[in-house]
């Protein structure tokens, strides 16, 4: 069953346009042409990325917190308790004033003993602003250097101005080096976000929609890069991240100096941030990468290959996002504007 269904995946009219097979691209007279095996490399990468995440939050971050004024509240611990534990995790984190007396009889305690033992448990869950600062910092670290690096590994390439250009030569386009540390450090750092998700700070119950967002968004950004990868569409992914994180880190800036408690910067870091994003996911992206994407390849094969409707599904997706995530900022600068 496994290898039919790996031949189904890996069958060629999926991938590649008519006439091409597996055998067009192996490595030949200077031409290099990415590898889905290469993608398994993307998992140490990750780890290799949580391992600098630790060293720069503990040595960079926390300093520079500490520096902006920000302090690491240590909350006190309740008493070990396995009964109230259990039923913490089991049946509630806010139990009834009637559960309270029943725990509290079943442990041999006073009822304000346990509301007490519930409070400061309660209180455990709740991250620290040096907590937030550290995480903030370091997605601010990653999107800045991945910004940096996209600039200049895209500025002196013919398809960073001319988007017709990415087609030129497909699928029979080599593989830069640029291209490669560029896709595995940006598909190794959504590894290590979906790696962290059991210690990350919780998203708010109101928020759930948010953090199911963040997970489709991970996921669908993990997918739609492995499989650009494999159909050789590195020209417009390269694109595609590097407009995706020339907004992110001045969120994350204002995300910083709001925990600092730096009002003023805060406020003109998240109205730069909301016109880099409205400029980068509203304009750019659906009118740049997805008329490239969509439009463009009809010029180049009559017969569109399956891989042509997967990729702008995946692309597509990520502009529902973008729309549900520009509907909140609109929000918050309505907000901003009009009731200060």
């Amino acid at each position: 069953i496994l290898k039919t269904l790996n031949s189904w995946f890996w069958w060629e009219n999926i991938w590649m346009p008519i006439n091409c097979t597996w055998a067009d691209f192996v490595d030949r007279d200077g031409l290099v042409f990415p590898k889905p095996h290469q993608l398994y490399a993307t998992i140490p990468y990750a780890f290799v990325l949580l391992i600098i995440r630790f060293f720069i939050e503990r040595y960079v971050a926390i300093p520079l917190a500490k520096a902006l004024g920000i302090k690491n509240v240590r909350r006190v611990k309740p008493q070990p308790n396995p009964v109230l534990e259990s039923y913490f995790r089991e049946c509630s984190k806010h139990p009834s004033q009637s559960d309270i007396k029943g725990l509290a009889k079943k442990c041999n305690c006073t009822v304000h003993l346990v509301e007490k033992w519930f409070r400061r448990r309660r209180n455990l869950e709740i991250p620290t602003v040096l907590q937030k600062f550290k995480e903030a910092f370091w997605r601010f670290s990653f999107y800045l250097t991945s910004s940096i690096c996209g600039f200049i590994f895209l500025y002196d390439k013919p398809w960073f101005y001319d988007i017709w250009q990415t087609w030129v030569g497909y699928p029979f386009q080599t593989l830069l080096p640029s291209q490669y540390w560029y896709y595995m450090a940006e598909i190794g750092f959504y590894w290590s976000l979906i790696f962290t998700l059991g210690i990350d700070i919780k998203r708010k119950a109101s928020a759930c929609g948010d953090f199911t967002a963040h997970i489709v968004h991970h996921l669908a950004a993990i997918g739609l890069m492995s499989g650009s990868w494999c159909g050789n569409y590195v020209r417009l992914g390269t694109l595609v991240i590097f407009v995706h994180d020339t907004a992110d880190f001045w969120l994350e800036a204002a995300k910083m100096f709001n925990y600092a408690r730096w009002e003023k910067t805060c406020n003109m870091l998240f109205i730069i941030f909301s016109i880099a994003f409205f400029i980068t996911r509203m304009i750019l992206f659906p009118f740049w990468i997805l008329r490239a994407t969509l439009y463009q390849p009809t010029y180049y094969s009559t017969t569109p290959v399956i891989a042509y409707f997967f990729f702008n599904g995946m692309l597509l997706i990520l502009q529902g996002l973008h729309l549900y995530w520009g509907y909140l900022i609109f929000k918050i600068l309505k907000r901003f504007v009009f009731l200060k």
